[in-house]
């Protein structure tokens, strides 16, 4: 199997940590303090390296947090292609507050990126041999919201295949484009690509059959948090319940989502098969603190907990 590609435009160094009590003013004293590379494409690079899988991630980066940024990643032995720009990688942190059980998160907008940069990283890409490119995350200032268009153009180029995890504009352009084999949104980023609320199962599964019936995307997985996942592709529909466990931090969960089910289909596992991954994976994640993301020994339990759910 070939490495599975990856593409963060807006990478961070994700700091996270505990406290007792966040408030204003005061000094807030954290403990438990971690730092891990971030980023949706860097996250399922991650993932994908943790179930044994092989991962390249191709990202942008830049400036003295650039530096640490790459540094993170050699720790990690997680194999990587900077692209350098000349603005600064972001830092996110999240702290977690011990007393509420609530978790704080915050996210810069990250780095301009100049139109020189996003075209290098294109001209990049180009050249890579792979099967499976996952773009994942949002678009950094400077980066035009038709990129992921022009990534989609090149991967059907070269005979791979295109898994996009993004929102907003960037999201909109690119199924109107067509040309992705896997998308998942999350139910609020689908509402907003649709304009309108669909509380109803019905009405979601319509507006997501309509979306693969017009060739927008082959398999349409949309995450539900507490409510579980929906896949439809072709003439199939499948939902998956959420599990029952206790969540520690959201970070992650879709990056890893994303990572076990790209991994599946690389291995030539059906859509079944991989949604189920998918949730195992997503569900995983939410179990560990901060940014860790999830741990192969509990995606393989939870993947065998719901392996005979009919989907």
């Amino acid at each position: 199997m070939k490495p599975i590609v990856t593409l963060t435009l807006n990478p961070s160094i994700d700091g996270s940590s505990e406290a007792e009590v966040v408030r204003p003013i005061h000094k807030v004293r954290t403990t438990n303090e971690r730092y891990h590379p971030g980023g949706g494409g860097i996250n399922v690079s991650r993932v994908v390296q943790e179930l044994g899988g092989l991962s390249q991630a191709f990202y942008l980066a830049g400036g003295a947090t650039g530096n640490v940024f790459e540094n993170l990643l050699t720790t990690r032995r997680i194999m990587g292609r900077r692209i350098a720009i000349e603005d600064h990688t972001r830092v996110s942190h999240t702290v977690f507050e011990r007393s509420s059980g609530l978790e704080y998160r915050f996210v810069p907008e990250g780095p301009e990126i100049r139109s020189s940069e996003w075209q290098e990283c294109l001209e990049v890409l180009g050249g890579v041999e792979c099967d499976y490119i996952v773009a994942s995350g949002s678009l950094p200032r400077g980066v035009p919201t038709d990129f992921y268009v022009r990534v989609a153009t090149m991967v059907r180029a070269k005979g791979a295949k295109l898994v996009l995890d993004t929102s907003g504009p960037a999201l909109k352009e690119a199924l109107s484009a067509g040309g992705v084999h896997l998308a998942k949104p999350s139910l609020g980023e689908f509402e907003r690509l649709v304009g309108r609320e669909l509380k109803d199962p019905a009405a979601l599964e319509d507006a997501a059959k309509d979306f693969v019936r017009a060739e927008r995307v082959e398999l349409l997985a949309i995450t539900m948090g507490h409510e579980g996942a929906l896949l439809v592709h072709k003439d199939r529909v499948s939902r998956l319940p959420a599990l029952n466990v206790e969540v520690r931090s959201a970070v992650g969960a879709g990056d890893s989502f994303v990572a076990a089910m790209t991994l599946a289909l690389a291995r030539r596992s059906d859509a079944q098969e991989a949604f189920r991954w998918g949730v195992a994976a997503g569900t995983a994640a939410v179990l560990t603190p901060g940014t860790e993301l999830c741990r192969r020994a509990d995606v393989e339990r939870l993947y065998s907990e719901i392996a005979g759910e009919t989907v």
